[in-house]
């Protein structure tokens, strides 16, 4: 289950995390992010090994602002707190990932 993240927990929860993790840029309002919510809750199901996050842009636009996200959903992966991959718009679980696999 994906875990919520917030303007004051990104820190803690996203970049001083050691190892990979997904982070879902969505809003309530977003029609493709609930597309993509099966999909991300499916991943973080199958995937232990990884921390899956999700960051409500509407109510944290700090982060969303550090991270130039113009676009929703857009999925960034982080690898010991550096972002090292970003997914725009909605994609196949197999793209999810490939780029997760890439960076393990």
């Amino acid at each position: 289950m994906p875990k919520q993240v917030t303007d004051n927990t990104f820190k803690e929860e996203v970049l001083d995390n050691e190892g990979l993790v997904l982070v879902d840029f969505w809003a309530d309002w977003c029609g493709p992010c609930h597309m993509l919510a099966p999909t991300f809750e499916e991943l973080s199901n199958e995937m232990e090994d990884v921390s899956f996050m999700k960051l409500n842009v509407d109510e944290n636009r700090e982060t969303a602002g550090q991270y130039q996200v113009m676009s929703i959903p857009t999925v960034i992966l982080f690898k010991d707190g550096e972002e090292v991959e970003r997914l725009i718009g909605v994609q196949p679980k197999e793209a999810y990932v490939q780029a997760i696999e890439k960076h393990k």
